[in-house]
């Protein structure tokens, strides 16, 4: 079996030409000398972009989802490449209704129909890894209609099957590609694995949407499912049914009264708080996970779906992030380097200069244009690039960001044209920036130390004593080192009482 999927994959690769551009890449030279002697190549007018699309497409719907996930390392992939990767649609024929009743079963050791008061057989949509049917819960669990998402019977066999076919694939790459070791295939493959493994855990999608509602629980611009945990499991999960629009559906928003402007500032809004507030966002926001809400008092409202994939950032993260940002609207080429270097991102021996001036061509030019022509993604991805020029490595969370951003970007442009997502931006960073780095912060800061404090102040005598026999034991020089070192431990303890009674003092102003 394994073999003869072996043979599959060589004939569908010969079909799209993709031995050849293996071939013409081997270092030496030779192999490709030799094919071409032999004539061994049929004619292929296609780019190699769109060779490789075809050719992941074609070897089925696990081999398109690792195309979707290059698509988001544009740190590693040639621009066009990726390009022609994110075209690639997660989409597979439905599995029958038989294994559907199946695997519910399974997962609650009863049938559909003890579990739903009502079930469609028919789904409303269908992946590569899971599908999704709607339903009705029973009276006594609240009559709800609900969205049931429910695993591929033997999904993680196909997986484990696939999965170590990429892997020989990628080291006939790295053996044959002469900038296959730079791309480092077998890791970016592992790491597929790693992301696929996970999304076969549907508790998991359901622990980020409840993460993600909770975060937006009382938000004016986007609707979270919420999720049934009675009814949730590792295969099956059950979620409120959300009615709305898809968000490509312009026409059909516009006839339901929605601002296409005002929705597109939104949606940008939306991302940036889940990024600098929560430093939690859906990383997989594609038009087909987005809805708009038309009805009632939602109307206009984002819709999220599909919580497979999110990306989580930390304060250094979200500190990097922001200094790059304010550094750009000042055209502080030098703060960009630097926030680069200083993240311990860069290599040693990383020459500042140098990078700063790479980062002064890039986004020099974006000053003579107007701001709503400038994308907001794009100069994150030439910084990206230009990071990947000086060996500078770029962390897996900045990536996820960069493509999250992209698609947030083209959503809202297709929906406003004119929409300057600078404009649109800047006010919420430099809200942010004053938020974590002015008094606010400094207080803020004081007030969530205090309660560390209380609890260290009845052990200060305690460890005074201790830190005391300490100075005594060490063997000294003279009696004046020892007076000096005597010395300096009783400023340090009237310093931290000092700081413990100013702490009670501003909580007491605060409240």
């Amino acid at each position: 079996m394994y073999l003869f999927r072996i043979a599959k994959i060589l004939g569908i690769a010969r079909r799209h030409g993709i031995d050849e551009m293996l071939v013409e890449r081997e270092p030496t030279g030779k192999l490709a000398a030799m094919c071409r002697a032999l004539r061994l190549w049929r004619r292929n007018d296609d780019t190699e972009a769109v060779r490789l699309r075809r050719f992941l497409e074609d070897l089925g719907p696990i081999f398109v989802k690792f195309g979707q996930v290059l698509s988001t390392r544009r740190d590693l992939l040639p621009v066009a490449i990726a390009d022609e990767f994110a075209k690639l649609q997660d989409r597979v024929p439905p599995f029958p209704a038989a294994r559907v009743h199946a695997q519910i079963e399974a997962a609650y050791g009863k049938p559909a129909s003890e579990v739903f008061a009502e079930f469609d057989e028919t789904p409303v949509a269908s992946a590569s890894v899971a599908q999704v049917h709607f339903a009705r819960l029973p009276a006594k669990d609240g009559g709800r209609e609900v969205a049931v998402k429910i695993l591929r019977p033997d999904i993680e066999s196909v997986i484990t099957h696939d999965l170590a076919l990429l892997d020989t694939l990628a080291g006939l790459v790295e053996m044959l590609w002469s900038d296959g070791k730079r791309l480092k295939p077998r890791e970016v493959v592992a790491e597929f694995a790693k992301y696929l493994r996970d999304e076969l855990d549907l508790m998991r999608e359901a622990a980020n949407g409840s993460q993600l509602r909770r975060n937006f629980r009382d938000s004016k611009l986007l609707l979270v499912p919420e999720m049934y945990w009675d009814h949730c499991g590792t295969t099956v999960i059950v979620m409120d049914r959300m009615r709305g629009i898809p968000i490509s559906h312009n026409e059909a928003l516009a006839a339901a009264g929605i601002s296409l402007p005002a929705l597109s500032r939104a949606g940008v809004e939306i991302f940036l708080t889940q990024v600098f507030r929560d430093g939690f966002f859906h990383a997989d926001m594609h038009p087909g996970n987005v809805f708009v809400a038309v009805d009632g008092e939602d109307k206009g409202k984002f819709i999220a779906l599909d919580f497979g994939i999110v990306g989580t950032l930390t304060e250094t993260d979200k500190n990097y992030l922001v200094r790059n940002f304010v550094a750009f609207f000042r055209r502080d080429y030098k703060g960009i380097a630097t926030a680069h270097v200083e993240a311990g991102w860069a290599p040693p021996g990383t020459r500042t200069d140098e990078f700063e001036a790479a980062i002064r061509a890039i986004c020099e030019p974006l000053f003579d244009r107007p701001l709503r022509e400038i994308s907001f993604g794009k100069v994150l991805l030439h910084l990206f690039q230009t990071a990947r020029r000086f060996n500078i490595e770029v962390q897996p969370q900045l990536v996820m960001l960069q493509k999250t951003l992209l698609n947030v970007e083209g959503l809202g442009r297709q929906l406003d044209p004119d929409l300057d997502l600078w404009k649109t931006a800047k006010p919420f960073v430099e809200r942010w920036v004053s938020e974590q780095l002015g008094w606010r912060a400094a207080l803020r800061g004081v007030l969530e130390e205090v309660p560390h404090w209380a609890r260290s102040l009845p052990q200060l005598p305690r460890l005074a004593h201790r830190a005391l026999q300490r100075e005594g034991a060490a063997q000294f020089d003279s009696g004046l080192d020892r007076l000096i070192a005597a010395q300096r431990l009783q400023n340090r303890l009237l310093a931290l009482i000092a700081a413990l009674l100013l702490a009670r003092l501003v909580i007491e102003y605060v409240k």
